[in-house]
């Protein structure tokens, strides 16, 4: 017998707001946050979903929505989603929950997305001290391609994959969360030399009830109140899976995720048409709505069999992906290097996130000098199907980062040649990306051998 259809379990229509979809959507991880729909292992479904705003981000000509952006709401998931066996009995606290991704792509007929940085003031980003103003790039897409008519002379495959996909924390597990990160709030500048490179950004973002969407549950009631001051937010990738941004989670993965509280009640969001590795720009990759058709199966006592904790509790664990086998295929790359010495020439002590800043710029200022902009190749780097290593961790003092960028995304060769870098209004880039002015007093950095 043929393959079923997918059976749409939460559809998404696009002229609604998140709040006012059929099945609401929810923006905080909680275990109170009732599920919207169940499904049998085995069963083919989709999830459908709007992008990490929930359309707060307009296909227009100007980023004063990304410098406006209300990131107290993101990201917006579908879900969660009530996993039972053959049998109708849930998955259990201590079950590995098993998720394939049998298909995704874009929602039909929107068939678009953008790349961002947010204003320093407002989220910023990986290099916020470089780049403070808030810009964004529109891409379209042709298949599997994407091209922006902001960042012109580019065009290259998408890996498609979800941003976000993970399963509800338990309260034990909720409350190790917001503990740790609150210290770290608290404490973090005093208690530890921090890396410099992103002393501006929040060090957590804690529980908020600004923004806080909560599926099913209305807001005002006094059980919001209480969840909404416990639910954590979706920034950060935490045990649960959640925000972990794996580029290559695409046709044919596998999460298997931890099970916290009967049925997984997992969630999914923040669809990507592409990425690049770190998703720099924070905003970073080309971010769209879209949908999965996804499978589950129920690893009964995975977590104990497969997952070795690495805390102090049995819930200090992580999940494990399986890569798919479809992905774009590139034979030739420029690999940018990067050290543990920041900008001043200061020594740090095998740091690999100032080596893959150093990477990261590196790579800007080689690209800049064929015609494009250092916004617009900041915000490629951030979304293009790049790699980035960590190549060298153990010798002393310098952590070594790779970034390797795909030279067939160009329409010119942009390797090093015996002659000068051709220059003239040929390669200039135009128009450059969308782009707002910075208001903040923030220092940024400066590169002094640049004006060598």
């Amino acid at each position: 017998m043929a393959p079923t259809t997918p059976t749409v379990v939460v559809p998404i229509d696009l002229k609604k707001k998140p709040n006012e979809q059929k099945l609401t959507l929810h923006n905080r991880w909680h275990p109170e946050i009732p599920p919207v729909a169940e499904v049998k292992v085995g069963e083919l479904f989709r999830v459908e979903m709007v992008d990490f705003t929930g359309g707060a981000i307009k296909d227009n000509d100007s980023a004063i929505d990304v410098k406006t952006s209300d990131l107290s709401t993101v990201h917006y998931l579908s879900g969660p989603i009530k996993v039972v066996d053959e049998q109708g009995i849930p998955a259990k606290p201590g079950d590995l929950l098993a998720v394939e991704i049998c298909n995704l792509g874009p929602l039909p007929g929107d068939e678009w997305g953008y790349t961002a940085t947010f204003d320093r003031e407002n989220g910023g980003g990986f290099l916020t001290d470089h780049f403070p103003c808030a810009t964004k790039a529109i891409w379209y897409f042709e298949g599997i391609y994407a091209y922006s008519p902001h960042i012109p002379g580019v065009r290259f495959p998408g890996l498609t994959h979800p941003g976000i996909i993970g399963t509800a924390p338990s309260m034990e597990l909720l409350k190790i969360w917001n503990e740790r990160e609150r210290e770290l709030e608290e404490t973090g500048l005093q208690s530890f030399k921090l890396c410099e490179v992103l002393h501006t950004r929040p060090l957590a973002k804690l529980p908020l009830t600004k923004g806080c969407l909560l599926g099913q549950i209305q807001e005002g009631t006094p059980e919001w109140k209480k969840i909404a001051m416990e639910a954590a937010r979706t920034i950060p990738g935490r045990e649960n899976g959640g925000n972990c941004d794996i580029k290559n989670l695409s046709r044919g993965s596998k999460i298997y995720l931890p099970v916290f509280v009967d049925g997984a009640n997992f969630s999914t969001g923040d669809m990507h048409f592409s990425q690049g590795d770190g998703e720099v720009t924070f905003c970073g990759a080309i971010e769209m709505s879209g949908f999965l058709d996804l499978k589950c199966e129920i690893i009964r006592g995975g977590m104990k069999e497969y997952l070795t904790p690495m805390g102090p509790t049995p819930l200090h664990v992580n999940p494990i992906f399986e890569i798919g086998p479809v992905e774009p295929r590139f034979s030739e790359w420029l690999v940018f290097e990067g050290i543990s010495v920041d900008e001043s020439g200061r020594q740090h002590y095998l740091d690999a996130t100032v080596a893959y800043k150093r990477a990261v710029l590196n790579a800007i200022d080689y690209l800049s000098k064929f015609g494009y902009s250092k916004e617009q190749v900041y915000l490629l780097l951030s979304c293009c199907p790049c790699e980035g290593r960590i190549s060298g961790i153990v010798d002393s003092p310098n952590a070594v980062a790779t970034l390797a960028v795909p030279t067939a995304i160009f329409d010119q060769d942009i390797r090093p040649k015996t002659s000068k870098v051709p220059v003239g209004p040929r390669l200039v880039r135009k128009p450059d990306v969308l782009k707002c002015s910075y208001e903040g007093n923030l220092p940024t950095t400066e590169n002094p051998g640049a004006r060598i």
